[in-house]
Order: structure tokens, then C-alpha cells, then sequence
């Protein structure tokens, strides 16, 4: 009886109406919905879009927008504000010219390898990424060279990639030493956690308190050591590795984590067999244990590499991005270009970012994710 009162759309419309209101059902249901999304993730991004193609000028009675094109995108590459985006290119050191060379051979080789598997648009899209990668690579080597300075852009790329490395090293050797059976692993799971629980903004003005050489919990220390009137924050590599150890401190607890996590839902037949067969235990760590964590551990680095990106409190707070503009992300150059009301070149620079993350997270899927999913 209870079956017999129901009414189907298709029943209670004509024929052709309620069989197309049967199809069309989920979608009016979800368009509300995504049309919410798109209208506060897309309408962003074209405003911002148009907003790097403008410059903000004064005018009686108020401001307007005048349309500049690109020139907000040549400023930065290649006008006033090039030192400060990409930074003053020197001559390479030795160094810099081994670097480079190695680099160069490693793109070539690997051009070379992905030309006997991969053809057409795939080999394409990798030669586009080498010239790019080459292209970023020499731009390093010229900044960073001793009578360089690395701009922004620079900057960026070594905390994310001197950072999101140590992080991920770092975690897995404490997930590790948590996941054996000692005494305490308890108590320390809770302690390596303490510093995600506290916002960037409280990190940076941690790290700023323990750096001060002049005040603060270490100043006996800083005095024994003759260091009372030394500033971290004063030499540019010492301001950035304040910021790269902050950084470390604070996202480190994100890698241990999730990496115990993935460690401890390891199923233990394969290690037991491996132990009894007499492996030893780097053997184990390399064959058994780090594959089968390895598809966890392509994901945990593809979001923290994007996230590290964004890096903008701890060298807002820490150093202000100083001294001069040694320790300016991306993120706080545009912030600081746009507290100057210059809204075109701090849109053109949150754009360009977006490009380098782009271009980043998808050659990384592409190229490392992928193979590793599909390797476990």
C-alpha cells in the first residue's frame, strides 16, 4: 500500500517533460550549488586577472583605472622593479658553472631517455618543462653568485625547496624512531605536534625572539658565545636560514604525522618474512617499507610544496623581508607593492605566481606522483 502512493515525476508529467526531469534531476540539484563555487573561485581570479593589466591612477574627485596591457608583467621581468622580482644577475662562480653544467647534463639525459618512450605532445611538453627548469636554474646560478643578489622569485624557490626537503627528511626519521616500540613514543608523538597547533604569525614572533641576540631566553648563551651584539637578521643568508628554520619547525610535525600514520597501517607480514630471511634493517627501509609509503609520501610533498609557495608571515614578521629584500617571498612582495597602491604589478605578481605553482604541481604529478602511485 505504502508503494502504491507514491507518484514518479514521469508518471504525474507528460510523457517527454518527465523523462526529461528525470535526466536533468541531478543537475538541478547541483547547479545551485556549483554555481556558488564557480562564483567564488572563478570571479577571483578573472578580477584579479584584469586588475594586472591595469595601473591605479589618481584623478580629481577620486582614481581610475587605466588600461597599461603587459606592462605591469614587463615591470617586473625586465623593468624598474626586475632587481627586486628576479633579482641582480652576476657573472657564475666556479661553482655556479659546475651546477650549471650538472644540470644541464641531468635535462639532457633525461630529454634524451623520454625521446625513446614518449613522443608527439608528451615529448613536447617535456622539452618546454627542461628549457624551463634550465632557464630557472641559470637564473640561480647568476643570482646567487658572490656579487649577485636573488630576487624574490629566487627566494621563493629555495624555501620551497631547501624547506619542503628538510621537512620531509626530518618527518620521516622521526615517524620512524615514534613508530618503534620504545619507551615514551607516546609522549613525544604529542610533543613533535606542539608547533602545528601554533598560527605562522606566533612561529614568527617566536623565531624573532629567539634570534635577538640582545634580549631574550638565550641572551646567557648568545653572551658566552660573544655573540651579544651579532644579528642574525643583518646578513642576508642569515635572515633567510632564520626564516628556513622557522619554517622547519613549524610544518615538520605536518610531515611526522601523516608519514607515522602511513608507517603504522604498513602491513608488517612482508617485514617479518624480510627479518627472517635476514635483511637487514636499511634493507628493509629500502625494498619494503619506503615503497609501500612512497605513494603517501608523493602527495604529502605535492601539498606542502604547494603550500610553501605561499610563504609570506615568517618572513613578514621575522625580517620584514630584509635586510633590504633578502628574505621577500613572492607572496610579501606582492604585499608589500600593493600597501604602495600599485594593485596592477601586485596582481601581475600574484598571477605569476600561479603560473610557476601551475607549471610546478603538474610537471611534479606528471612526472614523480604518478610513477609512484603506480609503483606500489
Amino acid at each position: 500500500m505504502l508503494g502504491a502512493g507514491r507518484v514518479r515525476v514521469r508518471d504525474a508529467a507528460p510523457g517527454w517533460l518527465g523523462a526529461w526531469l528525470e535526466r536533468a534531476s541531478p543537475w538541478i540539484f547541483l547547479a545551485p550549488g556549483a554555481a556558488i563555487v564557480l562564483l567564488f573561485s572563478l570571479f577571483p581570479l578573472v578580477l584579479s586577472l584584469y586588475f594586472s593589466l591595469v595601473r591605479l591612477e589618481f584623478a580629481p574627485g577620486g582614481f581610475r583605472l587605466a588600461f597599461v596591457g603587459l606592462d605591469n608583467y614587463a615591470k617586473l621581468i625586465v623593468g624598474v622593479d626586475r632587481e627586486e622580482f628576479v633579482g641582480v644577475l652576476a657573472g657564475p662562480s666556479p661553482a655556479g658553472w659546475a651546477a650549471w653544467g650538472l644540470a644541464a647534463a641531468g635535462l639532457g639525459w633525461w630529454l634524451a631517455r623520454s625521446a625513446r618512450t614518449v613522443s608527439g605532445r608528451g615529448l613536447l611538453a617535456r622539452a618546454a618543462l627542461a628549457a624551463v627548469s634550465a632557464a630557472g636554474v641559470w637564473l640561480a646560478v647568476r643570482t646567487l653568485a658572490p656579487h649577485g643578489r636573488p630576487g624574490s622569485l629566487v627566494v621563493t624557490l629555495i624555501y620551497v625547496a631547501v624547506g619542503v626537503g628538510a621537512e620531509y627528511v626530518l618527518g620521516l626519521g622521526l615517524a620512524l624512531l615514534c613508530a618503534q616500540r620504545i619507551p615514551g613514543r607516546r609522549f613525544f608523538r604529542v610533543v613533535f605536534l606542539l608547533p602545528m597547533m601554533i598560527t605562522p604569525v606566533g612561529v614568527a614572533y617566536l623565531f624573532r625572539m629567539l634570534t635577538d641576540t640582545s634580549k631574550g631566553p638565550f641572551y646567557p648563551l648568545w653572551k658566552a658565545l660573544g655573540l651579544v651584539n651579532f644579528s642574525w637578521v643583518n646578513d642576508p643568508w642569515g635572515a633567510r636560514a632564520a626564516v628556513l628554520v622557522g619554517d622547519i619547525w613549524q610544518w615538520t610535525p605536518f610531515m611526522f604525522i601523516v608519514l607515522l600514520a602511513a608507517l603504522e597501517s604498513q602491513s608488517t607480514e612482508p617485514v617479518e618474512a624480510a627479518v627472517a630471511d635476514g635483511a637487514s634493517a636499511w634493507q628493509v627501509f629500502r625494498h619494503i617499507t619506503f615503497p609501500a609509503i612512497l605513494p603517501v609520501s608523493s602527495t604529502l610533498v605535492l601539498i606542502r610544496m604547494i603550500e610553501a609557495f605561499k610563504i609570506v608571515d615568517l618572513p613578514n614578521v621575522l625580517t620584514s623581508g630584509g635586510p633590504g629584500t633578502a628574505t621577500e617571498s613572492l607572496t610579501l612582495h606582492a604585499y608589500v607593492i600593493w600597501r604602495a597602491l600599485d594593485i596592477g604589478g601586485s596582481a601581475a605578481i600574484a598571477y605569476l605566481l600561479l603560473l610557476i605553482v601551475t607549471v610546478a604541481a603538474v610537471s611534479y604529478v606528471h612526472l614523480v606522483h604518478r610513477r609512484a602511485v603506480g609503483a606500489a
